[in-house]
């Protein structure tokens, strides 16, 4: 099993071209709430890249919760933001969720000859690391950044990923430096300092978010993964790996 680690749409096009698994790691804070809301309960999480796609959606399913953000926000007649905090009233429902990054990257990594599509981050990465062992793929995890800009610094979705492959011990190819770097800060700084330091928490901060900071930071909280189990007109449909 080879891993590769690359961030943002450039790691879904690797992924996709060279027939890889993907993982989308978007760490503050789309793969911690999809993550959670499958904890809670959420019976299917349908993810739509646009906000007015979710608001139609909304139409087909009317019993299903909008779920996502823009700028960080709840976008106007959304139920919740995205935020793993808010999860828990997502048991026995159906979710439609879209954010800026993590759920439109999705939709980048997307192809049918792709052995698997999940999202994780240190929350759920102990479950994470059994699931690629179970199946014993070569893979590539991506950092996500952010969508409309790449140059945005992605240091905590860095650190989360590394944080997976550290554990995982296995082979890096495509970014083993950039991997050993952020290995090296992490045994340094430890893995809440630096989301604590990541430009994405000062956006947070700023709007009002500075506890989903800490939140996300934790590890191993739970045994849920999102993965990619269909695709429809318009959007993806996310349930649970289901990790004992």
């Amino acid at each position: 099993m080879l891993a590769h680690i690359i961030q943002g749409r450039e790691g879904c096009i690797y992924g996709k071209e060279n027939h890889l698994g993907i993982i989308i790691v978007d760490a503050l804070r789309a793969s911690a709430t999809a993550s959670m809301l499958l904890h809670h309960g959420a019976t299917k999480i349908f993810v739509v890249a646009e906000v007015d796609t979710a608001r139609q959606l909304k139409h087909i399913f009317p019993n299903a919760l909008l779920y996502g953000e823009r700028n960080g926000l709840p976008p106007e007649g959304f139920n919740f933001g995205n935020s793993p905090q808010e999860t828990v009233y997502a048991k026995g429902k159906e979710v439609i969720f879209t954010t800026t990054t993590g759920a439109r990257l999705l939709f980048e990594a997307y192809r049918r000859d792709v052995p698997f599509i999940i999202m994780s981050t240190t929350i759920n990465a102990k479950a994470t690391i059994q699931f690629l062992k179970k199946q014993n793929k070569d893979f590539v995890i991506v950092p996500a950044g952010l969508f409309d800009t790449p140059e945005f610094s992605a240091q905590e979705d860095w650190v989360s990923a590394s944080f997976i492959l550290q554990q995982l011990e296995i082979s890096i190819g495509c970014g083993r430096d950039i991997f050993e770097y952020w290995v090296k800060r992490i045994e340094k700084e430890g893995i809440k300092k630096l989301f604590q330091t990541a430009p994405h928490a000062d956006k947070l901060r700023t709007i009002g978010l500075k506890k989903d900071i800490y939140w996300c930071a934790r590890t191993n909280i739970t045994n849920s993964i999102p993965i990619v189990t269909g695709i429809e007109t318009n959007y993806l449909i996310l349930e649970n790996a289901h990790i004992p």
